[in-house]
């Protein structure tokens, strides 16, 4: 069987589109395919731990992606964890007394922000601070506190 350049090319274009495919699917894992700024409004929220969560992690309301963190710093003066959100300008009417927590999708999944909308009238806008939050809930903390508290149990019962 002999090689012709046709044969050439088309190996050449499946080899090059298998590297395009490899490449749209590792962006999209990494959260990096979003090159297109979209129209977005900065809020702020404070936790007293921010676990695991990182730049770019996604904000979701109800299960849908609204957004994306967008900064994390710490402050020196409340020794607090401020998480700085891009949100979609899209969704402009989420209830000012939103409350935001840091959840893991699954059980060793990424960590992201979910927020669940108040009651208001008012909505959140640009430069708008989330007060109610719940910090992400550590899992080496949570298994400490199981195991202190099944040996505190078992010295009781010797007793």
């Amino acid at each position: 069987m002999q090689h012709t350049s046709t044969q050439d090319t088309l190996v050449g274009l499946f080899v090059a589109a298998g590297i395009v495919g490899l490449l749209f699917l590792a962006l999209q894992v990494s959260n990096l395919s979003t090159f297109i700024e979209e129209d977005t409004y900065t809020v702020a929220a404070r936790f007293e731990n921010s676990g695991g969560l990182k730049v770019k992690s996604p904000v979701s309301v109800a299960g849908v992606k609204i957004g994306q963190v967008k900064a994390i710093s710490f402050d020196p003066t409340t020794y607090e964890s401020v998480v700085e959100m891009h949100i979609n300008a899209k969704y402009n009417t989420i209830p000012d007394d939103t409350s935001a927590s840091i959840f893991t999708a699954g059980l060793l999944g990424e960590q992201y922000v979910n927020l669940v909308p108040g009651g208001s009238e008012e909505y959140l806008k640009e430069g708008s601070t989330i007060e109610i939050t719940q910090s992400a809930i550590i899992l080496e903390k949570v298994i400490g506190q199981f195991l202190f508290k099944s040996a505190e149990e078992k010295a009781e019962t010797k007793k």
